[in-house]
């Protein structure tokens, strides 16, 4: 559990500094074929448009709440937490966060993100 714990907390402070260390990172954790689903409807698809998709002001501040993880399989975790993060000049951005991570060759990949703002 504090793996992935630990895992999610990184990819948030890869995009609390700049975009070449959230491209970094995600590089490293992201399945080829991930999907992450965001408010407003938005869909990305795939490592690479992930990853070019990285480009948003770094947030400023932010605080995993209430973090557990439903086990699936010895292979395939779900991770559920709730964030209050905050971009500088922005109001604080509260959602519910389930990240869903397979385990190969022993490293912990990225296959599903989604955000629901609170």
């Amino acid at each position: 559990m504090q793996d992935l714990i630990d895992l999610e907390e990184q990819g948030w402070q890869a995009l609390s500094t700049d975009v070449e260390a959230s491209k970094k990172f995600y590089s490293s954790v992201l399945r080829h074929d991930a999907v992450m689903l965001f408010p407003g409807g938005m869909i990305i698809e795939g490592k690479e448009k992930i990853l070019q998709s990285l480009s948003a002001q770094p947030w400023k501040s932010f605080q995993i709440e209430e973090p557990r993880v439903i086990s699936l399989s010895e292979r395939a975790e779900v991770l559920v937490y709730r964030v209050i993060a905050q971009r500088q000049g922005s109001e604080p951005y509260v959602a519910l966060i389930n990240s869903t991570y397979e385990l190969s060759d022993g490293m912990w990949k990225l296959v599903l993100h989604q955000q629901t703002p609170v």
